[in-house]
């Protein structure tokens, strides 16, 4: 079993900037990158035109360690101050179920963890003192 903590950071709408920002600031490699175009989607809610190109997910390394980036996309507000959480990305189901249920003890569930086309299990949980962590089981569905 594999266990790491990832910095995720959030942005609204300039992950493009920030990520050019960090290629030359601190030498930063984009290592995977999903723009929300290439998101499979729901073909009743079709994406407007203008959040094709916005990034739904990219993985940067820097020497040995790596971060995520996202766009802020969803329908609920976007607040300054609350985009940077801590992935913890296990390549084990049950462990990703025993953290996702441990860290929402006195905390509150944000997404519920569920199977999704990117994982077997991926929630989102902010912890009693509350530090959001998005809990990802490494593979697909």
């Amino acid at each position: 079993m594999s266990t790491s903590l990832i910095p995720f950071l959030e942005m609204n709408g300039s992950a493009n900037e920030a990520i050019d920002f960090y290629e030359k600031a601190l030498d930063a490699k984009v290592v995977y990158m999903l723009r929300f175009g290439d998101v499979p989607g729901n073909p009743e809610s079709p994406l407007p035109p203008e959040k094709k190109n916005m990034v739904g997910y990219a993985v940067l390394k820097i020497g040995e360690s790596e971060f995520q980036l996202t766009d802020h996309f969803t329908g609920s507000s976007y607040q300054k101050g609350t985009q940077v959480t801590i992935v913890v990305q296990t390549n084990d189901k049950d462990k990703a179920t025993q953290y996702f249920e441990a860290l929402k003890q006195g905390g509150q569930v944000n997404e519920p963890l569920q199977a999704s086309f990117f994982s077997p299990a991926y929630g989102n949980v902010t912890d009693k003192f509350g530090v959001t962590f998005r809990i990802l089981t490494k593979g697909r569905q």
